[in-house]
C-alpha cells in the first residue's frame, strides 16, 4: 500500500487525491487530505461569492471525489504547528503533495497603505466567507464611498457585493453578521480602478455583465477612460474574450445613469499612488492618469486625480506563503520544483511534491488545476516503486492525534453541514455559514464525546 497525504483540500488538492486513486499504474494507494481548516475545499468555501451559486456548486463535484473509500478528510490539521513539519510527514506518509495554495494578497507599496479603513479584497472576501479567521465584526461599512483597486473577478465580486442589498443575499449561505453589516451598508458609490485599460483587465466577461444587471446599482464608465484604450482601434487584433469585454465597457459608457441608489464608477487609466488621510483614517486615493507607452505597456502622465474613499480594497494579486520546513522562492512566491517534484538547492527530495498555485504561482482558473495535479502525480507515480520501500507509520491518524491534533473527519464535516442547515432554519434562511473556530468545532464534536476522529471516516 503507498499511503500518500496531500495537504489542502481546495480543488487542486482534491483534483490531486482523484488522479492519485483513479490510476492504475500502482494499484494500493491510500490518500489523506489535510487542511488546517476543519472544513474542506478551500477558496470553493472561502473565496467564491456567495451569489455565485453555480461555481459554489463545484462542491459537489469535490465532495464526490472526498466520499471515495480511498480517501480520507482530516480537517483541524495544521502543517507545521506542534512539530508536524515536513520531515515528520514523511514518517507518516510515502509521500506527501503540497497544495497549500497563495495564502497572501500582493500589497501596493504606497504611502498610507496601512491607514484604517484599507484592507485587502481577500479579507473582506474571508469576512463574508465565513472564514473562521476573520472576524465577524471586521467590516461595519460606514463609508460612503469605497475604491476597489484592480480590474480582475475578485475586484469585480467585492464591488458587486458592494453594491448589492442585504435582501438579495439572504438567500445565501452568507454568515448572519456579514448580512446585517451589509443591510446597514452607507456605501453609496463604489470606484473599480485599473491602471491599463480594459483590454488589460484580468475579468471575465461573465463577471463583468453581472455588475451591470445588478437592480440597485448603475454602472458608470468615463468615454474619456476608453478613448485611450488602443485595441478599439483594431478590436480584431486581440482576443475574443477581450473584444467582449471592450464591448461590455463601451455599451455601458454609452447608457446614461437610472438614478439607482448606488453606483459602480468602472474607471481604466489610473494608477494609484498614495492613500490619503482624513481624521486618522483612509479619505481618499490619489491615482496619475496613465497612457499607453506604444509596447504594450503604460507610463505616468504627472497628472493626478483624487477619489474619495472611506474605505479602500486592494485586488491586485496573490502570493505564496513559505511553509515551514519547505524550501521556498521568495521572487516568485512558489516552491522550487520540477514537474511537481519539490527541489532542496536544486535537488529532488524524495517523497515531497507539489501542485496548485503553490507549483506555479496564482495563475489560471479553478479548472487549470486538473492538469496541473496531474502532472505531479505523475511524477510522484514514476517514484511509487522506490517511495514505497521507505518504512512509514501504520495509523497515520493515530500519529497524528499522538502529535497534538484532534483531526475533523468527513463524519465531522457532516455534522458541520448539519449544524449550518440548522443555523439557517432558526434564522429565517436556508443554510448559515459558521463563521467562528470554536462553532466549527463545536459542530465537528472535536474533543467532545461524540469526536470522531479516532477510527472510521
Amino acid at each position: 500500500m503507498l499511503r500518500v497525504a496531500v495537504v489542502g483540500s481546495g480543488p487542486s488538492g482534491v483534483y490531486a487525491a482523484q488522479a492519485l486513486v483513479q490510476q492504475t499504474a500502482v494499484p494500493d494507494v491510500r490518500v489523506h487530505i489535510l487542511d488546517r481548516l476543519p472544513c474542506p475545499y478551500g477558496l470553493v468555501r472561502y473565496g467564491v461569492a456567495p451569489d455565485h451559486e453555480k461555481i459554489k456548486s463545484l462542491q459537489n463535484n469535490l465532495r464526490s471525489v472526498l466520499e471515495d473509500e480511498r480517501i480520507d478528510f482530516l480537517g483541524n490539521v495544521e502543517v507545521g504547528a506542534h512539530g508536524l513539519g515536513p520531515h515528520k510527514l514523511l514518517e507518516f506518509y510515502h509521500a506527501v503533495v503540497y497544495c497549500v495554495g497563495a495564502a497572501r494578497d500582493r500589497k501596493l507599496g504606497i504611502a498610507g497603505e496601512d491607514l484604517p479603513g484599507s484592507h485587502s479584497a481577500t479579507d473582506f472576501v474571508s469576512w463574508y466567507s465565513a472564514h473562521p479567521d476573520a472576524a465577524p465584526d471586521a467590516f461595519t461599512l460606514g463609508a460612503r464611498s469605497a475604491v476597489v483597486i484592480g480590474v480582475g473577478n475578485v475586484a469585480v465580486d467585492v464591488a458587486r457585493i458592494l453594491a448589492r442589498g442585504a435582501d438579495e443575499l439572504r438567500a445565501t449561505d452568507v454568515p448572519q453578521a456579514a448580512l446585517g453589516a451589509l443591510a446597514a451598508s452607507q456605501v453609496r458609490d463604489v470606484h473599480m480602478v485599473g491602471r491599463r485599460g480594459p483590454a488589460g483587465a484580468k475579468f471575465t466577461t461573465k463577471e463583468l455583465r453581472e455588475l451591470g444587471a445588478l437592480p440597485a446599482a448603475d454602472v458608470l464608465v468615463d468615454p474619456a477612460d476608453l478613448a485611450l484604450e488602443p485595441a478599439y482601434a483594431d478590436p480584431a487584433a486581440v482576443p475574443a474574450i477581450v473584444r467582449r469585454n471592450l464591448t461590455v465597457v463601451r455599451e455601458w459608457a454609452a447608457r446614461p445613469p437610472q438614478g439607482r441608489p448606488r453606483r459602480i464608477h468602472v474607471r481604466f487609466f489610473l494608477r494609484p499612488v498614495e492613500l490619503l488621510e482624513r481624521d486618522g483614517r483612509v479619505g481618499g486615493v490619489r491615482f496619475e492618469r496613465t497612457v499607453p507607452d506604444g509596447t504594450g505597456g503604460i507610463r505616468g502622465t504627472g497628472a493626478y486625480e483624487d477619489v474619495e474613499a472611506q474605505l479602500v480594497l486592494r485586488a491586485v494579486g496573490y502570493k505564496g506563503v513559505p511553509t515551514d520546513g519547505l524550501p521556498f522562492d521568495a521572487e516568485r512566491g512558489v516552491v522550487p520544483n520540477t514537474a511537481g517534484r519539490v527541489l532542496r538547492d536544486g535537488v529532488f527530495s524524495p517523497g515531497e511534491y507539489v501542485a496548485g498555485w503553490i507549483k506555479r504561482g496564482p495563475t489560471g482558473v479553478i479548472g487549470s488545476n486538473r492538469p496541473c495535479a496531474k502532472e505531479t502525480v505523475n511524477s510522484l507515480l514514476e517514484d511509487a516503486s522506490t517511495l514505497a520501500r521507505r518504512p512509514v507509520a501504520a495509523d497515520p491518524v493515530a500519529a497524528l492525534r499522538a502529535s497534538g491534533h484532534r483531526p475533523v473527519r468527513w463524519t465531522g464535516w457532516l455534522a458541520i453541514e448539519e449544524a449550518e442547515t440548522a443555523l439557517g432554519r432558526s434564522l429565517g434562511r436556508s443554510r448559515v455559514k459558521i463563521s467562528d473556530w470554536a462553532g466549527l468545532l463545536s459542530a465537528a464534536h472535536v474533543g467532545g464525546p461524540d469526536d470522531p476522529g479516532g477510527s472510521g471516516r
